[in-house]
């Protein structure tokens, strides 16, 4: 490399740098937001006297609409720019923020949680591509895995955090603690973005397609969240899972004629595109739900308050964070389709610890162990799958498919959480399933804990049996995927760098 090209990636990378300091904060301050309810939710259900419903979409109203929204955003950033989606971003969920503070009642905070869900959407769907903007490709990979664990530092103190200013202060301080982050953010945000993205000549939404993933998911959700309450043979619950069902091939065939599609079908004829994406959904399903089921645990089962239950689950935030900074190194060593089936491997270890161990005289050693492989296995994991799904994508289409990316995973975070409150009160009577998500069930029916621990051992087999299909999908990743020669053969693939380091990792 020349003096010149040396001096150009230098000045790049300090760049590079500045841009990712931006990102990782406001990383951190959305990925507080929902690690710290996790813990809290159990006072906010109290306080406002919320059925297992309104419990159950206090969290699911953000991330349905947080999913829905992220290809939305990643469109309008491609067309106007994405540092100005961006800081709309960081507004709108600094400003929800400090509103729902202030949230009367149970369904007026599910409603605000809405608007919040828009500003992490304006958010997720920018950051890895501005990343990808700023970095040069062989140093890719060390950004990004700072930026995946900028999210593993933050469900290291969400929980506890959450805990913490709820226990001491009360429930609205989950959400303002949000605002002077969120100013932090902006302003710096707007000193150091640069201008990057907008063709002012392609535009336009995908109506019909985003209409579909509304409705679809949103049946699906409203299904999984009903089975606690009803039964899998209840006619609400069939008719929402089959109506899901129904729209899956109808928005597959929409999206095939769309113009400018929610989804890009054409990506899947890259087989290991599409095995990626599938292991990040089973990946995303079997594991997100982990620390909201452990954190209730302890509320539920043992009667503890907020904060310890926020310490009992620190083991996985801390052993991802670890993987995930770690993870350059490692991906130096070893080739992506190992790194891809050794992660998947280790996560459903974990899960099937928990399960074996799961009691209601349980010690904490067992259950601490088994959060540590879940956490190893998903910092494994994720900065490989992110840097994978991005690498060569043509600049103009990078907020689109990166918002692709986020919107299965997400698919996979939102159907974790609803399947899992769902199974966790499946075994109670449903007079007692409100009990739980407050946090009272051991006070007021300790006879029926023993049936609370069937569910929690019904959902974690659930979540390993997908891990174990993770493994499957990473086992069945072709070969040719981790060959540097052959990735730069296929459409918008990059060739390896110049220093012969090949492209980042495939996950």
């Amino acid at each position: 490399m020349s003096r010149t090209g040396e001096t150009a990636e230098v000045e790049q990378l300090r760049y590079a740098w500045r841009v990712l300091s931006v990102i990782s904060m406001a990383s951190i301050l959305i990925a507080l937001g929902s690690s710290s309810l996790n813990v809290a939710l159990p006072d906010v259900v109290r306080h406002f006297d919320a059925g297992a419903a309104a419990a159950n979409w206090i969290l699911l109203s953000y991330m349905l609409a947080n999913t829905v929204l992220l290809v939305v955003f990643g469109r309008l950033a491609d067309m106007f720019g994405r540092r100005t989606m961006y800081l709309l971003g960081l507004a709108t969920y600094t400003v929800a923020s400090l509103l729902l503070g202030f949230a009367p009642g149970a369904w007026f905070l599910v409603g605000l949680r809405v608007v919040q869900a828009a500003g992490g959407a304006m958010l997720l769907a920018n950051s890895a591509a501005l990343l990808a903007d700023a970095f040069p490709p062989r140093h890719m990979a060390r950004g990004m895995g700072v930026y995946i664990a900028s999210f593993s530092v933050a469900q290291l103190v969400g929980p506890t955090l959450g805990g913490y200013l709820t226990h001491r202060f009360g429930w609205e301080w989950v959400f303002w603690y949000n605002v002077p982050i969120g100013l932090l953010c902006l302003v710096r945000g707007a000193v150091v973005l640069r201008k990057v993205g907008g063709r002012g000549g392609d535009r336009g939404i995908d109506v019909p397609g985003n209409l579909l993933v509304l409705v679809g998911l949103g049946g699906l959700l409203i299904g999984l969240s009903e089975v606690g309450d009803r039964s899998w043979g209840d006619p609400v619950v069939v008719a929402c899972l089959a109506l899901f069902a129904v729209l899956v091939p109808v928005f597959l065939i929409v999206e095939r004629r769309s113009v400018r599609p929610v989804v890009d079908v054409g990506l899947f004829r890259d087989v290991p595109f599409a095995l990626g994406l599938l292991t990040s959904f089973l990946n995303a399903v079997s594991r997100m739900a982990v620390v909201l089921l452990i954190a209730l645990f302890y509320q539920a089962v043992h009667g503890e308050d907020p904060v310890s239950a926020g310490l009992k689950v620190l083991p996985l935030p801390v052993a991802a964070m670890i993987a995930s900074a770690c993870s350059g190194m490692l991906h130096s060593r070893l080739a992506p389709r190992t790194i891809v089936l050794l992660s998947t491997s280790v996560g459903t270890a974990g899960l099937l610890v928990l399960l074996l161990e799961m009691s209601v005289e349980v010690g904490y050693a067992p259950i601490a162990c088994g959060l540590v492989l879940v956490g190893v296995g998903s910092g494994m994991f994720m900065p490989a799958n992110t840097t994978a799904m991005l690498d060569g994508i043509a600049p103009d289409r990078i907020g689109i498919v990166n918002a692709m990316r986020l919107m299965i995973q997400n698919t996979g975070v939102v159907v974790s959480t609803a399947l899992a409150m769902s199974l966790v009160t499946s075994a109670l009577p449903a007079g007692l399933r409100d009990r739980v998500f407050d946090g009272t069930i051991s006070h007021v029916a300790p006879h029926a804990l023993a049936q609370l621990v069937t569910g929690y051992r019904l959902a974690l087999l659930v979540m390993a049996v997908i891990s174990a299909l993770a493994v499957l999908a990473s086992l069945g990743r072709p070969r040719a995927a981790d060959d540097p020669a052959d990735a730069a053969g296929r459409t918008g693939r990059r060739s390896p760098a110049p220093d012969g380091v090949s492209p980042p990792p495939s996950g």
